[in-house]
């Protein structure tokens, strides 16, 4: 079959959830048998959003092959068996670097370089590279319409159906449709200025996503689908859910599924949706529940850390539980010490990040469950804090610390990687992507992984410090996961402990609904027992 293209596009506001529309889409045509990719295009100018802030950014999202991206790429990898790559995220920046280094070159045999078509030809060269060997490509277009910057990506995606006719493209669009509770009313305003930007712009949307937090009376779906000039069973209430899992369910009962098929003139099996089904039964009437703190320096924008907490609710459905979870502000710690913080938590959690805001904090909460055997995970900066902890608090080298906070340190426990030393420039220079750890047998993370070789995704610039790992290892601190390349210290664990794991890699990012990631299952399993022992 030849493939056929599914853009999606988002109007009136940012952070509707186009990214888990997306998704959920994604998901669907799975369920009906369909080989898919997915991509996510982004108008800002930033190469990728490895050098931006989490607070204005959120997570960055890491790929086997190395790439940073966009965390809605997070959203692709949960919702569907995409394995993703550098090619499924690209930004502005991005496009115009391609197109002026091959201006420089002479590519162009000295014509004039414009927007259009060179900017829009490279965008949908891009597209057209990541949509090979699928069914169908399920493009999502960041930004709002309306958005200067977006412009070009809206003009490169409107020549795909000229292109390639009109039964090979779909276009899907995400908009508000709001309730005034001081008039007692949804209002389609929003919904249909928003379609009235796209359609100056030159397309037509052929399924409208309202997102909106009820049900939209069928009264109104006519009137959206007549203002917009739309079938009215192509208008979808995107309605609020409890869980972020129901999404593909609540769409399939709303027959967009159907729908997609129907307007590509795909035949497809029927749907299988019990999969998700039995995730959404199990996240919203789990059989027990364990609470669990994340203490980090980024608590006030939860999708800083959004691949974690999702990873953690996906341990969650693997031991039938409902994992409730506590951000802790490591700076808080600092200031006002850990008081009662974790008395109402069965297990603590530190993430990665960067800097030495928080450290501290961090390391306090690290020691508090070292000595009171609370179940323990450390993730890359997590695992860092714990080496840091171990090192002053048990090997009594009260100066330990990581140089990346002090590089005066005497006891520099953590250091910066040799291949690191000389690069000066901060996009896309870490420590990158997928690579091979192997576990020392009969140790817990061997126990938990079942296996003796594994891979994992890693972002970081510094490592725990090989001329300090006998001195640890003698006071007991087990060098468990070790990468074989570059005798580069992988995972850390103490055995006379319930569960204390810390590793230098996101397991995070290869965790999944119905396949959740062994570490998270065993961290939240031994935070559960920490619950029914208390």
């Amino acid at each position: 079959m030849k493939t056929k293209f599914l853009f999606v596009t988002g109007g009136v506001v940012s952070s509707l959830g186009k990214g888990l529309a997306a998704a959920s889409i994604g998901a669907l045509m799975e369920a009906r048998g369909l080989r898919i990719s997915m991509q996510k295009l982004d108008p800002y100018i930033n190469v990728d959003p490895g050098t931006m802030s989490p607070f204005q950014h959120g997570e960055v999202f890491v790929t086997d092959d190395g790439a940073e991206t966009d965390l809605d790429l997070g959203h692709y990898e949960r919702y569907t068996s995409a394995r993703l790559s550098r090619k499924s995220n690209f930004t502005t920046g991005q496009v115009y670097d391609a197109v002026i280094r091959k201006e420089r070159r002479g590519d162009y045999l000295g014509g004039t370089v414009q927007v259009i078509p060179h900017i829009t030809n490279e965008i949908k060269s891009k597209i057209i590279e990541n949509a090979q060997d699928v069914d169908l490509a399920i493009v999502e277009v960041g930004g709002t319409v309306g958005d200067i910057e977006s412009l070009p990506f809206l003009e490169a995606i409107r020549q795909f159906r000229t292109d390639l006719g009109h039964e090979n493209v779909l276009y899907v669009h995400l908009t508000l449709v709001p309730y005034l509770a001081a008039a007692g009313e949804l209002k389609t305003k929003p919904t249909q200025h928003s379609v009235k930007e796209l359609r100056e712009i030159g397309i037509q949307p052929d399924i409208l996503l309202c997102r909106c937090d009820r049900e939209i009376p069928r009264d109104m779906k006519s009137k959206i689908a007549l203002f917009c000039n739309v079938r009215e069973d192509s208008v979808i209430t995107a309605r609020d859910v409890g869980s972020i899992y129901e999404v593909p369910v609540i769409y399939h009962e709303q027959g967009l599924d159907e729908r997609v098929v129907d307007g590509l003139g795909i035949w497809t099996k029927a749907p299988d949706l019990a999969p998700w089904q039995n995730v959404v039964r199990r996240v919203k009437d789990p059989a027990s529940q364990t609470t669990i703190a994340i203490v980090g320096k980024y608590v006030e924008l939860t999708e800083s850390y959004k691949s974690l907490s999702e990873a953690l609710i996906h341990g969650g459905i693997a031991n039938d539980c409902r994992v409730n979870l506590k951000y802790v502000d490591s700076e808080s710690l600092e200031r006002h010490g850990l008081g009662d913080t974790f008395a109402d938590v069965d297990g603590i959690l530190v993430p990665g990040g960067f800097g030495e805001r928080g450290s501290e904090g961090k390391t306090a909460a690290i020691r508090f469950a070292r000595e009171n055997n609370v179940p323990f995970f450390g993730i890359c900066l997590g695992m860092q804090m714990a080496v840091v902890e171990f090192a002053r608090n048990v090997c009594k080298l009260p100066d330990a610390y990581s140089a990346e906070f002090r590089e005066e340190a005497e006891n520099p426990v953590i250091h910066i990687m040799e291949e690191q030393k000389e690069i000066a420039t901060k996009g896309g220079t870490m420590r990158l992507g997928a690579y091979d750890c192997e576990l020392t047998e009969g140790s817990l993370a061997q126990r938990i992984y079942g296996q003796k070789c594994i891979s994992e995704r890693h972002r970081h610039r510094y490592e725990f410090n090989n001329g300090f790992r006998q001195t640890l290892s003698e006071c007991g601190l087990e060098i468990s996961g070790v990468n074989p390349d570059a005798d580069l210290v992988e995972i850390v664990e103490i055995s006379n402990h319930p569960w204390f794991l810390a590793c230098q890699f996101h397991p995070e990012f290869r965790s999944r609904p119905m396949d959740p990631h062994p570490l998270f299952e065993s961290f939240v399993g031994a935070c559960l027992h920490q619950a029914k022992e208390a």
